[in-house]
C-alpha cells in the first residue's frame, strides 16, 4: 500500500468516527456576527491552523479549497461569500464528501443566511485539480500539503499555481520542522499521513513556493504544534514541530527572488525626517515599516548605525515595502 492509500484510509475512518485528537489546532474558531459552527465540524478540524482571513476575501471571490474535512473552512469561506457555486471544495475520499455534506444540513438549520448551494463539493485529487486554469482567487490547503512527499509536494503546488488567476493568492496551512527528520520517521506511512513526519523546515517550504513561480510570500503566523518524543518514537531526540500559516500570492517572481515576508521591521531613527534608499523603501523618522527579507539584507548591507532590523517574527499583517 502506498503512502497516498494509508492516506485515504486514515481520513475514511476519520469521516465515519469523527477524532477531535487527530489533529489539534491553537488557531481560535472564528466569531462572528451569526456564524454558528456545529460541534461536529469542530470535532472534524483536521487542521494545525486556519486558512480563512478577512483580507483575502474582499471583492466576492471564488475559492478553492482543498481537503474538505468536516466542512468548517468552507463554512467560513462561505460566510464571506454567500452566493452560488463561489466556494469550490474538492477531495478525493468519498467517506469524508458525503460527511461534509451531512454536516452542511446541520450548519443550515443553526445558521440563517447559509445555503448549501454557497459550497460545491467536487471528487478530485490534489494533484490533479478538477478545475480550470485561471479561475479562482482563492486557493487553500490546511494540514494536507505536508503528507506528500518531494514530487508530489511539487505536483500540488504546481496545480494550485495553474488554477489561481494572475494576482490570486495560496493560503497554505502545514506543520514545519527545522531539525532533520530520520528517515524512519519519513517512511512510515501512518505517521506521514497523520501530519508528523513530512514536515519540511520552513525555508525549504518557502523556496518551494518560490520555485512554483509566487512572487510574493507572506508568512503570517508561526506556533509551536507537536513533540515527537523518544518516549514514543524510534528517535534518539526531541523532535519539536510548528505549524505555521503562509499566503503565496501568484505575481511575477523579480529577477532577484521572490518578496518573502516573514515579520521584519525597519525603523529609521537619524537626524533627518526621513530615509530613502532609492529603491521604493522610504523610512519616515521612527516609523516602523515591515520589510521584506531582500529589503533587510539590502538596509543591513548599508551598515547604518541610524537603522534598526528587526529579526524574523514569523507573523506578518500587511503593509511595508513590495
Amino acid at each position: 500500500m502506498s503512502y497516498l492509500e494509508t492516506t485515504i484510509d486514515v481520513y475514511k475512518d476519520a469521516a465515519e468516527k469523527p477524532q477531535e485528537g487527530l489533529c489539534c489546532t491553537t488557531t481560535p474558531i472564528w466569531q462572528l456576527p451569526d456564524l454558528k459552527i456545529p460541534k461536529i465540524m469542530q470535532k472534524m478540524n483536521y487542521g494545525c491552523g486556519s486558512t480563512v482571513n478577512p483580507r483575502d476575501l474582499s471583492n466576492n471571490p471564488t475559492v478553492l479549497y482543498i481537503g474538505v474535512g468536516g466542512g468548517m473552512e468552507l463554512l467560513q469561506f462561505a460566510y464571506f461569500g454567500r452566493q452560488p457555486g463561489k466556494i469550490i471544495g474538492v477531495d478525493i475520499v468519498d467517506e469524508m464528501i458525503e460527511a461534509c455534506k451531512e454536516n452542511f444540513k446541520v450548519a443550515e438549520r443553526l445558521n440563517k443566511w447559509f445555503d448549501p448551494s454557497f459550497v460545491e463539493i467536487r471528487k478530485g485529487d490534489a494533484l490533479d485539480l478538477p478545475v480550470a486554469d485561471n479561475s479562482i482567487d482563492v486557493a487553500a490547503q490546511n494540514c494536507l500539503f505536508n503528507i506528500f512527499k518531494a514530487g508530489d509536494l511539487k505536483k500540488a503546488l504546481a496545480e494550485m499555481h495553474r488554477v489561481l488567476r494572475p494576482n490570486g493568492r495560496l493560503v497554505l496551512s502545514d506543520p514545519v520542522c527545522e531539525t532533520k527528520m530520520p528517515e524512519n520517521l519519513k517512511e512510515d506511512e501512518r505517521l506521514r499521513a497523520l501530519c508528523l513526519s513530512g514536515a519540511i523546515p520552513l525555508a525549504e517550504y518557502l523556496k518551494l513556493l518560490e520555485e512554483t513561480g509566487f512572487g510574493t510570500i507572506e508568512v503570517r503566523a508561526k506556533r509551536a504544534y507537536r513533540v515527537l518524543s523518544p518516549l514514543h518514537y524510534d528517535i534518539e531526540q526531541n523532535i519539536f514541530i510548528d505549524s505555521v500559516e503562509v499566503c503565496a500570492i501568484k505575481d511575477p517572481v523579480p529577477d532577484d527572488g521572490a518578496c518573502i515576508f516573514t515579520g521584519k521591521t525597519a525603523i529609521y531613527f537619524g537626524k533627518e525626517d526621513y530615509f530613502d534608499d532609492k529603491k521604493g523603501h522610504v523610512l519616515l523618522q521612527n516609523q516602523p515599516l515591515a520589510i521584506c527579507d531582500k529589503t533587510a539584507g539590502d538596509l543591513l548591507s548599508l551598515n547604518r548605525d541610524d537603522i534598526f532590523i528587526s529579526g524574523s517574527t514569523y507573523f506578518y499583517d500587511g503593509g511595508g515595502c513590495c
